[in-house]
């Protein structure tokens, strides 16, 4: 029905009910019912609108009629204003909490400019919502409320999302509800001018508020991240056999015979590569990297398929792993575990003495592994341990070229201009509740470095040779850092005393490498390193190669080693096979690629919030345990409204401004903030005593309180001699004066961003 009245109302224009009804052919009530259903939907989903006339009509017609208007994405701010994106090369669009018209944050929105911006100024563009295209919020999950008889509806629920105002209410149906339950529910109805709330339908009850692990699995099921894999998926994998046959093994390079292993953390279960190496004549190396053949099980078009381009990549939270595939393929068959034959696409690379590839094959491949190395046990060999040397003899020689060739190439990276983005990564702890029991840093070794280096020259290597072949192929790419914020960069790099070369319009990445040189073991290192990755733009996909890789310098990238967790990866599989096949498919791959490519970004971005929610979520319950406690840690990040102070197992908290002793003036240019009548001066990088006043693991907020006496600097106050009366005023200072300095609500709308960006 919902494709009938579609096509009515494109080719007819404006239509009533009744007329739609006629159309239709319908004559009973039962009918009619339907039909206001079905429209009803439509107008939700903001394909079909309704005139000032009652009628009904197609959007894109609404849309022609609006035209002078700006069609953009709504992101909202828990405080109740928001900003449009319309162009992601653009700055965004402020929307005023009083202009924003009932859209939900990611709504598809009409936006009328109210204010253009105002360069000169530095002000931006303000506009106000006058449309709503459509919904991208169509489910929530959340805790059940009991309402108790104080409405209509049974309950209502309490979502996370702090983006959403309205009350939740769930629709009354044949169900029975104890107030303990987190649920999911499907959105019916949108707040309006009328009905300033949600109305949805229970569709499942995810758990309840005791169970084990029920925290996780909430933010995982509101972000539409889940766990089981449908029926029809299952059955697929299930009939994949548990070893590959040697009719799958006709046509492959025999690699079975090399001294190939694996290098993976010790809990890792899916080894989905593997490494050769070979000093040859003349002082070159041969690398083989052997990536799991993913794409050989799971066809184009098959519903394991499908589910892996709609999971997009396998999402890892603090106590779990949503795979992207079954365990039964991921952890089976295309495990490359030891000693059993494995079908595998293989990277062939001759490097040379400057870490240049000067030849390489790329083909189809059967290998067995000889052995499954930790981490930790090829650390070990190259400390010299002689127990574990001993223990793995054979792979002496191999390990010894290894390092050797790493430091080829992770030199050649560093003369070419890459950056190095590492930051310190917390590992939780949890036991057998999901509790959080400590809080460790993540240690990456030489053995850690040197696989990185491996994957990253046969990622290199396989975006090179489909460029040079002209083929439509899905790329890795990282553009050019955005002048204001590399500007911001400068002005902040500028306040530590470091020299800068070149200007935000043109800045190399030499000149980067320069600036976190010169402040290579300095207190404020760690904290430079973190602003330089947050003046950077977002890696994603792209079917277009545009400049290539910024951070890593190189002119071409892709992603081809990881496609038992990436769906990029497992494309570029399939293109490599299907190619050497039949290269006619090349236009098939012309037109899909651009929705590969945006759907596996999308996909990246809501991993990565779900990884860090759950960070910080889990990292507010173990601070929970120290409320009152004071620890020594350093000022992470300066903003208007506070400062964000980050302790040694990164934790990070917040000391509001409000909470400070004195009045406090904040320096954009150097991030600091400085005390009018002490000059006492707060900026990164300071140490500082704190107290953790509170820990909310509901919001993953921690507060901070600032304990006098710690090491700041102390300045003379730089502000004209004010009147006696103006004195007593500031020192009284009431909460509404700082509302009025204090960007409101502004929490962590310049939080840092936390963990490293994937290469």
């Amino acid at each position: 029905m919902k494709k009938q009245i579609l096509a009515l109302v494109k080719e007819s224009g404006p239509m009533s009910v009744d007329q739609l009804g006629d159309s239709l052919g319908i004559k009973n009530a039962k009918g009619f019912t339907n039909l206001v259903k079905e429209i009803s939907r439509l107008e939700a989903q903001a394909k079909v609108s309704f005139t000032d006339q009652g009628t009904i009509v197609w959007r894109e017609a609404t849309k022609k009629l609006l035209a002078p208007k700006l069609e953009g994405v709504f992101h909202a701010h828990k405080s109740g204003f928001g900003f449009v994106t319309v162009d992601e090369a653009e700055p965004d669009v402020f929307i005023g909490r009083d202009f924003v018209n009932q859209a939900i944050d990611g709504d598809r929105v009409l936006v009328e400019i109210v204010q253009v911006a105002d360069r000169m100024k530095g002000t931006s563009a303000e506009g106000k919502v006058v449309e709503i295209l459509e919904h991208s919020l169509t489910q929530v999950v959340g805790k059940v409320v009991l309402e108790e008889g104080k409405s209509k509806y049974p309950a209502y629920v309490r979502s996370r999302n702090q983006k959403i105002s309205q009350p939740i209410y769930i629709q009354p149906g044949d169900f029975q509800l104890a107030g303990t339950e987190v649920v999911k529910l499907e959105i019916r109805q949108y707040p309006s001018k009328k009905k300033n709330f949600f109305l949805a339908d229970l569709v499942e009850i995810v758990g309840h508020v005791d169970d084990t692990g029920i925290d996780v699995l909430e933010v995982l099921e509101s972000l539409d991240i889940v766990s089981t894999f449908p029926e029809a998926v299952l059955a697929e994998a299930e009939a994949i056999p548990d070893a590959p046959s040697p009719v799958d093994m006709e046509g492959r390079l025999d690699l079975r015979s090399e001294l190939t292993f694996t290098i993976d953390g010790a809990d890792a279960k899916d080894l989905d590569d593997a490494v050769h190496i070979k000093r040859l004549a003349g002082g070159n190396f041969e690398l083989g990297v052997h990536i799991a053949d993913v794409s050989y099980y799971v066809k184009e078009g098959s519903a394991l398929d499908r589910e892996a381009l709609e999971r997009g990549t396998s999402v890892y939270v603090t106590d779990r792993v949503v795979p992207m595939l079954p365990e039964r393929l991921s952890n089976g068959i295309c495990s490359l575990n030891p000693q059993v034959d494995r079908l595998t696409q293989s990277a062939i690379m001759e490097i040379n003495r400057q870490g240049k590839v000067v030849r390489y094959q790329l083909a189809e491949t059967v290998i067995k592994t000889s052995q499954r190395m930790t981490y930790a046990d090829v650390n070990a060999m190259i400390a010299g341990q002689k127990e574990v040397i001993e223990a793995y003899p054979e792979l002496l020689e191999s390990v010894e070229a290894m390092v050797d060739l790493h430091r080829i190439l992770e030199n050649m990276r560093i003369q070419r201009g890459a950056l190095n983005f590492d930051t310190n990564e917390a590992k939780i702890l949890v036991n057998a509740k999901g509790k959080p029991v400590d809080i460790v840093l993540r240690q990456r070794g030489l053995a850690e470095r040197m696989i990185e280096s491996f994957m990253l020259v046969a990622n290199e290597t396989v975006a090179e040779h489909f460029h040079q072949k002209d083929l439509p192929f899905i790329y890795r790419i990282h553009e050019d850092p955005k002048a204001e914020k590399l500007q911001k960069f400068i002005d902040f790099t500028s306040s530590f005393g470091l020299r800068v070369y070149g200007t935000a319009a043109k800045m190399t990445q030499a000149s980067l490498q320069d600036i976190m040189a010169a402040a290579k073991g300095q207190v404020y290192e760690e904290v430079l390193s973190m602003m330089l990755l947050r003046s950077m733009q977002q890696a994603r996909y792209s079917e277009h190669n545009h400049d290539g890789h910024y951070g890593l310098a190189a002119p071409f990238y892709t992603h081809f080693t990881s496609p038992i967790r990436r769906y990029p990866d497992l494309m570029v599989h399939r293109m490599m096979r299907d190619y050497r096949k039949s290269p006619e498919k090349a236009g098939h791959f012309q037109e899909i690629l651009p929705a590969i490519a945006s759907q596996s970004s999308n996909r990246e971005r809501r991993a990565i919030d779900a990884e860090r929610f759950v960070e910080s979520m889990k990292k507010a319950e173990f601070m929970s345990d120290f409320v009152g406690q004071e620890f020594d840690g350093v000022i992470a990040s300066v903003v208007k409204f506070g400062l964000f102070v980050e302790l040694p197992n990164t934790v990070e908290g917040l000391i509001h401004v409000t909470n400070l002793p004195e009045f406090y003036h904040f320096d954009e240019r150097s991030l600091s903030l400085r005390g009018e009548r002490s000059g006492t001066t707060f900026r990164v990088g300071q140490p500082i005593r704190i107290r953790v006043e509170r820990a909310d693991k509901e919001t993953g907020e921690i507060d901070f309180a600032y304990l006098a006496g710690g090491q700041v600097e102390k300045k003379p106050s730089a502000s004209k001699k004010r009147s006696k009366g103006e004195r007593k005023k500031k020192r009284e200072q009431p909460q509404a004066f700082y509302k009025k300095q204090v960007k409101k609500g502004g929490r962590h709308g310049q939080r840092r961003g936390k963990g490293r960006r994937s290469k």
